[in-house]
């Protein structure tokens, strides 16, 4: 769907020598995936082929950009070398994009502009390309218009649509609905059709199409409506655009039947009889007119009156009440009345002719006159109404009451009709008085007004009742209460200041402002929670720490506005819910571990003692090992650090450890912890002789050294510290001519010469020479042999060596040298090992010092050696296990090969 041509081609006043400004025109369904092509530049351009043969020796590749990168460039992928133009990532929206009016809506500067038309039909991308090198260099409009695609149903701008229609409507009446269905889509896409679920036989919809294209649904009254028949249709209205499928929206339409005055007034009846003994009192009921109309509101409201033909003695005598139609009787029956009175009454309805119904009112004569009921009262009233107070006690008088015969010719008796707490008895020693009183107090809340009669008769049957109303007057007598006694709340730790808890709620069945309740807090209420004293509203001013306090628990007070005021008390517990705000938290930031070694794999090094203050599931902690895992493990719930290996000071003395601690919480909290493991050395290693080196080596001494004379030493070096690396030498077997000229020193291993050596003390000498050191339990020992050869020179070297070759007989003297430092090993004590590992450690620290300066004596000693190494010779032969020295001739003998 390609459009293309060309605008115009001029001269370009920038760099390039000439250039031409071009349009392309591409058109694409919205919604499509990335990489869909919308065209090719270089192609649609009929520029030359990128890379071509005949252009690649003589002219640079072509380059495509865009001229800026805004929101555009979002939506489109440009290939930079060949020009081709996709879809990208970015899906594209059209009704999201282009908005229905004639602007343009800018999406990224220069390069890239989304414009809807007039029509509301496209909807455009612009961009603007430009295409490299100079030799080729134009500037590209192109212009991408997005088509529509059916993927938005109809929807209605509300939920409920109401309409009214009045009931004298005529047929095809048109009626527009105000809530038309609305569809970002657009032309068949948008909305085509309306239609009626159900249209009850009278509606039907029509659809009006504007100018501009916008489509209203109207309503058509197809038959005759009538509201008192039915005053409501609800129906649903459904939209359809034209898509293919076709997608539908829907909305209730009620339609309310509006009333006109079109019913007037009516009486059931035409006529109605009714009777009135002539001796009546004044105000009595003698009849009541009731007409209906069928409208509603002022169409159906009605008065009543008298027809003019009604004569003015009637209308005296009986009182028309013009709204309810109550007939009574205004005045008394003389004997000039007449005995029937024709009342004609209209019954009048706006723009109406009046109803008209006849009440026929017969008069009967009475000879004898009725009783007469007289009141005075004694509490206090009102126009015929009694006030009194609740509470008021049992027996309190209301009214006398004198009855009396007027022809003073008949017995008149009386007594009380009617409910309530009260009674009416012979006021002694009157015959003709009564006396009204309580029979028990008055509850304003369970009953405020009373209406009781007091009817009195004569002994031929007439009868006359006094209604007498008492109005219970309230007092405060109910405290207010609370709908809980005990209020639970809950609350997370954290909250925002003044958060809501909850709103109390009491009632007070006394009325007026004895009922009017108002809320406090108790005294052991802590001062950051408010009440509000109208609302009730519970607030807490301040953020609550679970960890500082988990439950709160303090009354409060319901007060009404009573005199004197009543009040109750409800208990508020507060419960602060817990959330993981407290990392897990180690009682030492650095743990220290003194460990003997070769201690047992999987042995119980410590114990890592971690806390968190949160609780539950947030407070739960597990450990972890950060370095180290591959020897050392930890137990996650008891915290038990263990060595998955047995572990060797003289490889690794100590051992840095992190403890990870990670809280249960979500998100999870964590804290380290450094540990430090040192190991504590035991005898686990026997001194090392380092010189001489072998039990072949030997060393010529002069016959002419002085007594005291350092002949040699034996040097040896202990891996183990401490008194573990404590060495001592001492000469356990000796052989030679004779061999008590020679002593070694315990301490240092020099060899010296004790007596003066005689012609007769040259030859061989071997000394057996044990180098042990103090450890304990059991100090660990090794063996050298140190030959010494007495003779002026050394004459014949084979000799000697076929001496050292033989095994040397020598007794073995166990004899235990004597140093200064002498180690004591005191049983453990099994209740505490405490002191013992802090001794430990000291010789430990001084055990390093120690093997530093045996390291810088061991130098300083190669060195010597090797200054010597013209004066000593050494022959290197093995020592064997048993040793069988033959003595040398006691003369000098001559060696030639020396």
């Amino acid at each position: 769907h390609l459009l293309f041509f060309l605008l115009f081609i001029g001269p370009f006043n920038c760099s390039a020598s000439y250039s031409r400004a071009t349009e392309l025109f591409y058109s694409l369904n919205e919604g499509l995936p990335a990489g869909v092509l919308i065209g090719s530049l270089a192609r649609d351009l009929r520029l030359p082929a990128a890379g071509g043969q005949h252009h690649a020796a003589f002219q640079p590749p072509l380059s495509f950009t865009l001229a800026s990168h805004g929101l555009g460039g979002q939506y489109v992928q440009l290939d930079n070398q060949s020009g081709e133009l996709h879809t990208s990532a970015m899906e594209i929206d059209r009704e999201a994009l282009c908005v229905e009016s004639s602007g343009a809506t800018v999406l990224g500067g220069a390069a890239a502009v989304f414009s809807a038309s007039p029509s509301s039909e496209s909807c455009l991308l612009l961009l603007d390309v430009l295409v490299l090198p100079q030799e080729y260099f134009r500037l590209v409009k192109v212009k991408i218009a997005i088509r529509d695609v059916n993927d938005n149903a109809p929807h209605f701008p509300v939920p409920h649509i109401h309409l009214s229609v009045p009931e004298n409507a005529p047929v095809n009446t048109r009626l527009a609905i105000e809530h038309p269905a609305l569809d970002p889509d657009v032309g068949t896409n948008g909305v085509q059709t309306y239609r009626l679920r159900d249209n009850y036989g009278v509606f039907t919809l029509d659809v009006e199409e504007n100018e501009s294209g916008e489509r209203t649904p109207y309503l058509i009254v197809m038959g005759a409506l009538d509201r008192e028949t039915q005053e409501e249709y609800v129906t649903v209205i459904v939209a359809e655009d034209g898509g293919t499928p076709p997608l539908v929206g829907s909305a209730t339409l009620t339609i309310g039947i509006s009333d006109i005055n079109d019913n007037c007034p009516q009486f059931s009846d035409s006529q109605l009889n009714c009777t009135l003994y002539g001796n009546s009192s004044l105000g009595t009921h003698v009849a009541s007119v009731h007409a209906v109309d069928m409208d509603l509101g002022s169409n159906a409201q009605i008065t009543y009156s008298y027809s003019q033909k009604v004569p003015q003695p009637s209308r005296d005598l009986f009182h028309l009440d013009e709204s309810t139609g109550a007939i009574t009787l205004s005045s008394k029956v003389d004997g000039d009345s007449p005995r029937l009175h024709r009342l004609i009454i209209l019954g009048n309805g706006p723009g109406c002719i009046p109803a008209v119904i006849t009440v026929l009112v017969t008069i009967i004569k009475v000879m004898t006159r009725p009783p007469e009921v007289v009141p005075r009262f004694i509490a206090n009233s009102v126009e015929g109404v009694v006030y009194l107070k609740e509470l008021e006690p049992i027996n309190t008088p209301i009214a006398f009451f004198t009855i009396k015969d007027p022809d003073e010719k008949y017995k008149v008796s009386c007594h009380l009709d009617g409910d309530g707490p009260f009674r009416l008895s012979p006021y002694k020693p009157y015959s003709n008085e009564y006396l009204l009183e309580t029979t028990k107090p008055l509850d304003y809340e369970t009953q405020q007004l009373y209406e009781i009669s007091v009817v009195a008769w004569n002994s031929e049957g007439f009868h006359v009742n006094k209604i007498i109303k008492v109005q219970v007057l309230d007092d405060n007598d109910n405290s207010p209460v609370f709908s809980q006694q005990l209020i639970e709340l809950s609350i997370e730790e954290n909250n925002v200041p003044n958060a809501f808890l909850t709103k109390l709620c009491a009632t007070d069945a006394d009325s007026g402002e004895r009922g009017q309740v108002s809320y406090f807090l108790g005294p052991d209420a802590p001062s950051y929670f408010a009440l509000d004293k109208t609302t009730g509203v519970l607030t807490v001013s301040t953020q609550l720490d679970r960890e500082e306090k988990e439950k709160y628990r303090y009354t409060v007070k319901a007060v009404d506005s009573g005199f004197p005021p009543r009040e109750s008390i409800a208990t508020v517990t507060i419960t602060v819910l817990d959330k993981n705000d407290n990392s897990p938290r180690f009682i030492n930031k650095d743990f220290s571990f003194f460990v003997p070694e070769n201690f047992p794999g999987f042995g119980e090094i410590g114990v890592i003692s971690v806390t968190d203050a949160d609780a539950g599931q947030n407070g739960w902690v597990a450990l972890s090992v950060l370095n180290g895992s591959d020897i050392f493990v930890i137990d996650t719930g008891k915290g038990v650090l263990r060595a998955k290996v047995s572990l060797d000071r003289e490889q690794q003395s100590s051992y840095i450890l992190w403890i990870e601690a990670v809280d249960g919480g979500d998100p999870a909290l964590s804290s380290t912890a450094k540990i430090t493991i040192l190991l504590l050395d035991i005898n686990d290693n026997p001194p090392l002789v380092l010189f001489p080196q072998s039990n072949m080596s030997y060393l010529l001494v002069l016959p002419s050294t002085l007594p005291g004379s350092p002949i040699t030493e034996v040097y040896a070096v202990d891996k183990d510290t401490g008194m573990n690396a404590v060495i001592a030498y001492s000469i356990i077997g000796r052989r030679g001519p004779r061999p008590e000229s020679f002593r070694i020193d315990p301490k240092t291993g020099n060899i010296t010469l004790e007596e003066s050596l005689m012609q007769n003390d040259y030859g061989l000498y071997r000394l057996l020479v044990k180098v042990s050191d103090h450890g304990y339990p059991e100090p660990l020992h090794s063996t050298v042999m140190v030959n010494l050869f007495v003779n002026d020179t050394v004459s014949n070297e084979s000799y000697i060596e076929s001496l050292l070759r033989k095994e040397p007989d020598i007794s073995i003297e166990e004899k235990q040298p004597q140093i200064s430092i002498e180690p004591t090993h005191k049983k453990m004590e099994s209740a505490s090992c405490m002191p013992t590992l802090v001794a430990l450690s000291i010789i430990s620290l001084g055990s390093i010092a120690l093997v530093t300066g045996m390291g810088i004596y061991i130098c300083l000693r190669k060195g010597k050696n090797h200054h010597k190494a013209d004066e000593n010779l050494e022959v290197q032969i093995p020592l064997n296990g048993r040793i069988n020295l033959h003595m040398l001739e006691k003369k000098p003998m001559d060696i030639s090969n020396i």
